[in-house]
């Protein structure tokens, strides 16, 4: 591959869009990239930037081990990977929830009312099990990899751990949230060597970034990297 490259791994799929918008916008690139359906690395000339597109919850991965200069990826997903990264701007892209949920028509109404019988299905066992350790519950974590919302449903869990934007999938299931874990967003990151070896260009990338993101509202519930701590 072509020296002078700094390579971004960036999730596939609905964050792809708005975040070439914005790098478009902050002048990281001349011309958004298209995402094409079988091509997994993208590179632009003008900007000598190479773009890895990969599953969200590989980034940091990427990232860590140096396959990536720099990462896009959100903060539930950052904080559950717990990987060595420096973690450089809140890009504001892809606001959700993560939610404790559980059946709307349930006799549990309330996080205190899971106890040590309880089953709770997450595809974030590591911000679950923080989360509940917080409130003095010893529930049991089921990791899942697919559709949480069925752990309720077929009778495998009580509740649910999982991230919700507008709330439609989970009101479609028939579960209702009963506690909020915090927020997150999407965040540029970076390999500490390569912010190290690249500090100008890389510190060029964030000002333009930088320059554009608007001033966000505080956020009425906790950033998710409380419990990362």
């Amino acid at each position: 591959m072509a020296s002078g490259f700094l390579t971004v791994a960036i999730p596939k799929g609905r964050l792809f869009p708005p975040l070439m918008e914005l790098f478009q916008k902050a002048e990281v690139l001349a011309e958004p990239l298209e995402e094409k359906s079988r091509k997994l690395i993208l590179e632009d000339e003008e900007s000598q930037l190479r773009f890895i597109l990969s599953k969200p919850t590989d980034v940091p991965t990427y990232v860590e081990y140096g396959a990536a200069d720099l990462g896009i990826v959100g903060k539930d997903v950052l904080v559950e990977a717990g990987r060595d990264i420096c973690e450089l701007v809140d890009l504001g892209l892809g606001f959700c929830k993560m939610v404790v949920a559980v059946p709307k028509d349930g006799p549990i109404k309330r996080v205190s009312q899971l106890g040590f019988d309880s089953r709770v299905a997450t595809k974030y066992p590591n911000l679950a099990r923080e989360f509940f350790n917080r409130q003095g519950l010893g529930v049991e974590v089921i990791k899942l990899n697919g559709s949480i919302e069925l752990g309720p449903i077929v009778g495998l869990a009580d509740a649910i751990v999982d991230i919700t934007s507008s709330g439609q999938t989970l009101e479609e299931n028939g579960l209702v949230p009963i506690a909020t874990l915090g927020t997150s967003t999407a965040r540029l990151i970076a390999n500490p060597i390569s912010y190290k070896m690249a500090f100008g260009r890389i510190m060029t990338i964030v000002r333009q970034l930088e320059a554009v993101l608007g001033e966000g509202g505080e956020a009425d519930d906790p950033d998710l990297a409380d419990l990362g701590r």
